[in-house]
């Protein structure tokens, strides 16, 4: 039964397995979550997966399988602890997946089998963009917010973010830091430190034309790639910096034990723009697989 609430996740049974899941993973990726109403860390991933199935708007669905209510699909699958997730695509079974992952790693996993945001129908037409905020202003508000309700860690990680927009890394990551766990894994943080990580590698970087100059000279030099990358990133041409991360695994996949990819997994995690992250995440997907 499908949940009207969200009418991407709907309860799978044993007698519409083959209908519901397996069939209709012919047209559209379905993602069978192993629950139990005992289980604690189920608590955590079903609403994970139900904002995604929903974020995504159709692009995977969301199959709810209470084991203790189909025991016989349980044991079929041969799921031995919950949550588990196992994922169909295309009639295939691709996989399970134990544990409850956090947002961004399931994000990623549903990345590397190609799954994507699809966009959002008529009736979800994005609303006109609001002014935009001086994020100065936005660290003064949120200060003060702060003083009002010390005790609200969303507060800390709002001041976190719009701290990173006015430049001050150190007093970002302070806060980021001193989050509670379920904090710590939020979508939201988890950009926030690669956009971190990204600025660290800069404090000693040579300047972007010493990098071109390096790499016109020998286009093999991997380091600069990489350095230019992240400047042209955290500068804000995300096309160029992804361009060069892209080259990077073109050129030598295992450089820097895999650094390309990492560097490429967490850009995703910070550039905004969805078509053009789907569009490299297909490039990079083309070149892991040759």
């Amino acid at each position: 039964m499908t949940d009207t609430a969200h009418p991407h996740v709907f309860d799978a049974t044993a007698a519409r397995f083959e209908e519901e899941v397996i069939r209709k993973s012919l047209e559209t990726p379905v993602l069978v979550d192993f629950w139990a109403t005992w289980c604690a860390p189920c608590k955590t991933l079903g609403p994970i997966l139900e904002k995604l199935a929903a974020e995504y708007h159709g692009a995977f669905a969301v199959a709810k399988v209470d084991v203790d209510k189909e025991q016989e699909l349980a044991a079929a699958f041969q799921i031995r602890s919950v949550p588990t997730m196992v994922l169909f695509k295309d009639g295939q079974m691709l996989g399970a997946i134990p544990g409850a992952l956090p947002e961004g790693q399931l994000r990623e996993m549903l990345a590397q089998v190609g799954i994507e945001p699809a966009a959002a129908p008529a009736e979800e037409s994005v609303p006109e963009a609001a002014a935009p905020v001086d994020p100065h202003e936005d660290v003064m508000r949120l200060r003060k917010a702060i003083e009002a309700e010390p005790d609200k860690d969303e507060l800390k990680l709002d001041l976190a973010l719009a701290l990173l927009q006015t430049g001050a890394a150190v007093e970002a990551e302070q806060l980021l830091d001193r989050l509670p766990a379920n904090l710590a894994t939020d979508d939201r943080t988890i950009k926030a430190r690669a956009r971190l990580g990204f600025a660290a590698l800069l404090k000693d970087a040579p300047p972007a034309e010493t990098l071109e100059a390096a790499i016109a000279a020998d286009p093999g030099d991997l380091r600069a790639r990489h350095l230019l990358g992240v400047r042209q990133l955290v500068a804000g041409d995300a096309e160029a910096g992804l361009a060069q991360f892209i080259e990077m695994l073109r050129r030598d996949r295992s450089y820097g034990d895999g650094l390309a990819r990492k560097s490429l997994i967490d850009a995703f995690r910070v550039v905004e723009d969805e078509d053009l992250v789907g569009r490299v995440r297909r490039q990079m997907s083309a070149l892991l697989l040759v």
